[in-house]
Formats: structure tokens, C-alpha cells, sequence
């Protein structure tokens, strides 16, 4: 089973201090341009790949998704979900995505949110979303981008007080252990020609890619943003079954 990070107490009270935590979506700034990239949803079947609190599951009802299965490892989050509300077309499924069994053709979108970079075989679990889709059914993800994922301490460029972000070991792909809110937190790096190939490897055709930033109206409302501008820290993508 992979790390479950989520459910140590320290990591989920540091967690749950972050803006998307406490505000769901909307206190997540990746989240408009990755609205931007779901399909219509009204009686759409989907699948959330580690719904977390839920808000994704609850947004997708509300804009008249027909049921949605959201599955996620943590207990801890899996009980904040459920205690959000009740909703008989909502069903959260405690599961670990390594080794999760998905029915063949039950679903219309599959939707993650910052979940795959902790995923190691990710080719094995992309495989079964295919398989989950129906026929152009569609893939909308959001993930770390693995250059925010492969850094050296940023320095500054002399004479400019502008941050720079080195990167180390780009292309050593493999298990990354960070300090998030707990020590030894691993996640999954690869590049971004590696992310790419598993998803068409998997029987998916690329419909967007995007290397998020802020938005000038986001620097404005939230200066500190402004260093998102020196490297990308989310990768978004939107595919669809082949």
C-alpha cells in the first residue's frame, strides 16, 4: 500500500489549514482553468481518483452529474466527506489506487485532483481508467508539475532580487521524499515527456496541456503568488478515450 500521509494526525491538521481545505474549490487557484477543461457533467457518471473532502464529488452533483464514486485512501478525509453532507448519488469508496478494481465502461469522466504524483505504477493505474471509460469518455487531471517537483534551494538572480528555481535531477525519475507539514513525505517524480506517454500509452488522446501560473487578477488579490510566475507549479490535463 502506498504512503498514507493523510491520515497522520500532524499532516492532516497542517492540511486542513490550507485555503482549498478550508474554502474546497474555490480556494484552490489552479481551479478555474482546470473547470474550464471538464466536459458537460449533467448525467454524467464520473469518477473522482482521491476525492479528498469531497468537493469535487459535491461540485460535480450540483452541476447535475448522475453518480459519482469518489475513492480515496485517507479515513481521515473520507470522514470529513462524508460528514459534508449526504447525498444517496454520492458514494465515497475507501481504496487504494494501486491496486483498485474499476468496472470496464462504467464511467463518463475520470477526474484527479493532485493525486498521481504519489502514484508509482501510474501506467497500471491510467490503463484501468481507460478501461473504466466508456468511448471518449474523458480524462481531466491536476497534478504537480515535476519541475516543481525536481528543485534545488531557489537562489537569486544578482542584481534582479528575482527568485531561480535550479532544478535537480530532472530527469531521475523516480521517488522524491519531501517535508510537508511531516517528514518523509514521497512522492512520484517523471518528467514531463514520461507523464505524457502513459497517458497515450493508455489509450488516451490528448485534447490540453497546461503548464498552470496565476493570472494577473490572482497576483493582484494574493502578491505572494507572484513567485508562481518563475516556474510552473501544476500541471493540468485534459484527454479523451481513444
Amino acid at each position: 500500500m502506498p504512503q498514507n500521509i493523510y491520515d497522520r494526525e500532524e499532516f492532516f491538521a497542517g492540511y486542513g489549514t490550507l485555503p482549498r481545505s478550508r474554502e474546497g474549490l474555490a480556494g484552490a487557484p489552479e481551479w478555474p482553468a482546470l473547470r474550464a477543461l471538464l466536459p458537460e457533467l449533467r448525467g454524467a457518471r464520473v469518477l473522482d481518483l482521491g476525492c479528498g473532502f469531497g468537493w469535487f464529488a459535491r461540485h460535480a452533483r450540483e452541476r447535475g452529474a448522475a453518480h459519482v464514486l469518489g475513492l480515496e485512501l485517507s479515513g481521515r478525509m473520507l470522514e470529513r466527506a462524508r460528514s459534508m453532507g449526504e447525498d444517496p448519488a454520492i458514494e465515497y469508496r475507501r481504496a487504494d489506487l494501486e491496486s483498485v478494481d474499476l468496472p470496464e465502461g462504467g464511467f463518463d469522466l475520470a477526474f484527479s485532483s493532485l493525486v498521481l504524483h504519489y502514484i508509482a505504477d501510474l501506467g497500471g493505474l491510467l490503463a484501468k481508467v481507460s478501461r473504466a471509460l466508456v468511448p471518449g469518455g474523458s480524462l481531466v487531471v491536476s497534478m504537480e508539475h515535476p519541475i516543481f517537483m525536481a528543485p534545488s534551494q531557489p537562489g537569486w538572480r544578482i542584481g534582479e532580487g528575482r527568485p531561480v528555481w535550479p532544478l535537480d535531477g530532472y530527469f531521475r525519475e523516480g521517488e522524491r521524499v519531501t517535508d510537508w507539514f511531516t517528514p518523509g513525505v514521497v512522492k512520484q517524480h517523471r518528467t514531463l515527456g514520461s507523464t505524457l506517454n502513459l497517458m497515450m500509452g493508455a489509450g488516451f488522446r490528448l485534447a490540453h496541456v497546461e503548464e498552470w501560473c496565476p493570472t494577473d487578477a490572482q497576483i493582484a488579490a494574493e502578491p505572494d503568488w507572484e513567485k508562481e510566475r518563475e516556474r510552473p507549479m501544476f500541471l493540468l490535463i485534459a484527454a479523451r478515450k481513444a
